[in-house]
């Protein structure tokens, strides 16, 4: 699905473990590398080296480098040149976890994917956060609350998934990850932020109209 034109960008795409989303993440993936963006995949040390029910982590490794044409950054020394060398237009962290999310809020920088994320900052370029998390509403909800206003740090928009038996989990629309990278680049969160399951999605939807050029600016 190829929704816009990202061809002379590079962009970066980090997974943390949030296994249970790595379907739709690929796929996610997949449709990015279709708008012709150069990928860099980036795995956590959780995410590259744990098997589970939702498959094997070499399949997963295997599969990014496919979509990507190169090997994924598995380490932090691998990760840290990323911003001195302004390797990437922009970093999404996809699937983001709590555990990830509240490292990020609090300035650690202790896996491969927070290492990108803090040389890629030095650089004042965009990271858009794919939230995937069981405690958003819970002890998570001020670590959102931080990195919503944080320069140069932009959200999917989110929504609980199973307010029944899960009443504080929240994962991000997979469908608007293409809507929220484009306004990224022009300094721009997607809204609203918050957009439960019934919401209309495809009001959301940014033609090439509504973004506002640097050459009109």
């Amino acid at each position: 699905m190829k929704k816009y034109d990202f061809s002379d960008k590079t962009i970066g795409f980090a997974m943390t473990g949030s296994f249970c989303t790595y379907e739709k993440i690929f796929g996610a993936m997949q449709d990015l590398a279709q708008t012709g963006a150069k990928l860099l995949a980036i795995f956590s040390d959780r995410a590259s080296t744990t098997d589970s029910r939702f498959g094997n982590c070499r399949d997963f490794l295997k599969r990014a480098e496919e979509i990507t044409g190169r090997p994924p950054v598995l380490t932090i020394p691998a990760a840290e040149p990323i911003g001195p060398k302004a390797m990437l237009d922009l970093l999404v962290i996809a699937p983001c976890t709590g555990n990830t999310l509240a490292k990020l809020a609090n300035g650690v920088s202790d896996t491969p994917v927070l290492m990108a994320a803090k040389s890629h900052l030095r650089n004042n370029r965009p990271v858009v956060i794919f939230l995937s998390t069981n405690d958003a509403l819970g002890m998570n909800l001020k670590n959102i609350g931080i990195l919503l206003n944080t320069k140069n740090i932009y959200f999917v928009p989110f929504g609980q998934d199973n307010y029944r038996s899960k009443p504080n989990s929240m994962i991000a629309h997979v469908e608007l990850l293409q809507d929220t990278i484009a306004r990224a680049f022009y300094a721009q969160q997607i809204q609203p932020v918050i957009l439960s399951p019934h919401d209309m999605i495809g009001q959301l939807s940014m033609s090439k109209r509504q973004i506002v050029t640097r050459k009109e600016e």
